[in-house]
């Protein structure tokens, strides 16, 4: 069974449990733990102040992107850059040239891995995106802090749940998280 989260708990014990981020969350709040960034950046935090006792501070990257991106207008030839964010400015700019325009996991990944492209070929990236999930064989990727999305893909494709509902799949994510260890679905075929 699944331990309660307390200052007690061992670093290596945490890591071996899924937690809500709401409920990491409301850890941090407890001990004095900053509660911003992503769900890996407060486990990360998490884990340090259970293996260290210590406070870690999140970094503070913003600032020098904040300061540019407030002195520049965005544009389709606005380049990406090393301290790119995905913020309210550039989701405006984006839909005022996309009208459909979401911040999909492909697009952010886009974002990290082509720094020095401009904002027109995060569009054409976006657009051909789009025809990809027209094909009905493409699946998007999901990314590793989704993990009941991941198990959930996984669990349906199986065939030895042909013909079960998503109470079926919610009912054996509620059994593996509680479980030490990787929350991968496993086909009992293959267990």
């Amino acid at each position: 069974m699944r331990p309660v989260l307390s200052k007690d708990l061992n670093e290596k014990v945490f890591r071996n449990f899924y937690w809500l981020k709401e409920e990491l969350q409301v850890f941090c709040r407890e001990n004095g733990i900053s509660t911003s960034g992503s769900k890996v950046e407060i486990t990360d935090r998490i884990a340090f102040f259970l293996q260290t006792g210590k406070i870690v501070k999140p970094s503070r990257k913003q600032n020098s992107y904040q300061k540019s991106s407030k002195s520049k207008e965005l544009s389709l030839n606005t380049i990406i850059t090393e301290e790119h964010r995905c913020s309210q400015a550039v989701r405006a700019f984006f839909k005022s040239q996309i009208p459909k325009f979401h911040f999909s996991t492909h697009i952010q990944n886009y974002f990290k891995e082509n720094v020095g492209k401009t904002y027109q070929e995060v569009i054409a990236a976006w657009y051909e995106e789009e025809d990809r999930k027209k094909d009905p064989s493409y699946i998007t990727t999901i990314s590793s802090q989704f993990e009941y999305n991941q198990f959930t893909r996984d669990y349906f494709t199986d065939p030895e749940n042909k013909g079960k509902k998503r109470e079926d799949a919610i009912a054996a994510w509620k059994e593996i998280k509680k479980l030490p260890g990787e929350n991968k679905y496993i086909s009992k075929s293959n267990s």
